[in-house]
């Protein structure tokens, strides 16, 4: 593959062109091939493959690039693993913990990670302990008494609630109580934000979303500058089978090529939206990191390059409002996942294992890379349709009856 040291100096966008292509000699490939194969011819040289359950050249070109992202150090040790999925990826990290172990994690947060966590903590696996991650002081309060090999699990902005954590200052409590952080990283993207420079042991991703970016793969990734912790999680890989298909490799390091465009124009609208979102008589709170009033706002400016493609609101009518607006869409997709080319809109506590601080009206926005005003426009028709009084004898579109931003904030915060 490319030698990574000869990108050292680019920038995060040039890296996710540049890196994990094939050798510069005539008549090679410019891109790698996809490895449809099981088994490798034996060798007795140091680091041979022999078995597709250990390695693949295809993954390795997606691993390179996906380390140099997140500037994960390779030359020093330090590198990414591909996992079958998203959720492969936190379960590999996650059995780094010990018997018994803690689990310091969010109460709000992606709702199979915290499932997966209960699941774990039924069984005596591990304990937890659930915190609101943007209160840096009950974050830190939560790791009195930790042991090494216990673990904080971190997302920010945080899935669906758009909470920024304060990074630097989590994961230099959580060094000093000896616990490892690990970040997932896939809201922002290594574009926006790398948490092993701001001082994580591990980042995750689902690789699914923004990476792959066109919602034709199911793959996840971590990566970690932490050498044997590398290899441990390649154990895991090997050990339990969750491995990536090569071809969805290849799909996802194809789609890592244009991750800096998408990005740069899914967050531009996603801020304008959030914008207009604020002045609509149906919607009662914005989340978004990029608005001033935002109380995420300040950190995600200190910390990230950006404020990242999703949004959520809450709307008037409750759950039935919420519904009756994803059900008005028409451009807009009402779909699970989010960070691909097109804009999904979703009610995220019709998951039974939604976290109960979810809003019943809250809204998920995954802002796509359609022009923004026929997002507008599609949105804002569906909110007209919501303030529809048959859903709520209560409700009175009038303009008097708008909620000012104070009171939509305030409205928020008793309904989450």
């Amino acid at each position: 593959m490319h030698d990574p040291h000869a990108g050292a100096a680019w920038s995060p966008e040039t890296l996710a062109v540049s890196a994990g292509r094939p050798p510069r000699i005539p008549d090679a490939p410019v891109n790698p091939p996809v490895q449809l194969t099981s088994t490798f011819v034996a060798s007795t040289e140091p680091g041979a493959r022999g078995y597709a359950r250990f390695a693949n050249p295809t993954w390795e070109a997606l691993e390179e690039v996906l380390a140099l992202l997140e500037d994960a150090r390779p030359g020093d040790g330090g590198g990414a693993r591909a996992f079958a999925s998203g959720m492969a990826a936190v379960s590999a990290v996650v059995e780094q913990v010990p018997v018994g172990g803690l689990v310091v994690a969010p109460e709000g947060a992606y709702n199979t990670t915290l499932g997966l966590l209960d699941h774990l903590e039924a069984s005596g696996r591990l304990r937890q302990r659930r915190v609101p991650t943007a209160d840096t002081a009950a974050v830190v309060d939560a790791l009195a008494g930790a042991s090494p090999g216990d673990l904080l699990w971190l997302e920010s902005p945080t899935n669906p609630l758009l909470e920024v954590a304060d990074l630097p200052a989590l994961c230099a409590a959580a060094r000093a109580a000896g616990v490892r952080t690990a970040v997932d990283n896939t809201f922002a993207t290594p574009l926006v934000q790398q948490p092993l420079v701001l001082g994580a042991d591990v980042v995750v991703h689902s690789v699914t979303k923004y990476l792959a970016g066109h919602s034709d793969v199911v793959l996840g990734a971590v990566v970690t500058r932490d050498a044997d912790l590398l290899a441990a999680l390649g154990r895991h890989r090997t050990l339990t089978g969750s491995i990536p298909g090569p071809f969805e490799a290849w799909l996802a390091l194809r789609g890592v090529r244009t991750l800096h465009l998408r990005v740069q124009r899914s967050q531009a609208s996603a801020a304008e939206l959030a914008r207009r979102l604020e002045g609509h008589p149906a919607v009662t709170h914005v989340r978004h990191p990029s608005l001033p009033a935002d109380p995420g706002h300040a950190r995600a400016a200190a910390q990230m390059r950006g404020f990242g493609s999703v949004l959520s609101v809450q709307v008037r009518g409750g759950a039935a409002g919420a519904a009756a607006v994803q059900d008005a869409t028409r451009l807009w997709l009402p779909a699970t996942s989010l960070g691909g080319v097109e804009s999904l809109v979703e009610r995220r506590r019709r998951h039974p294992l939604e976290p109960a601080v979810v809003p019943e009206d809250l809204l998920r926005l995954s802002v796509g890379v359609e022009d923004v005003e026929d997002l507008w426009a599609d949105l804002s028709q569906a909110l007209d349709a919501a303030l529809d009084p048959s859903l709520d004898p209560s409700l009175d579109p009038s303009p008097d009856r708008v909620p000012s931003a104070v009171a939509a904030r305030e409205h928020g915060r008793q309904q989450g």
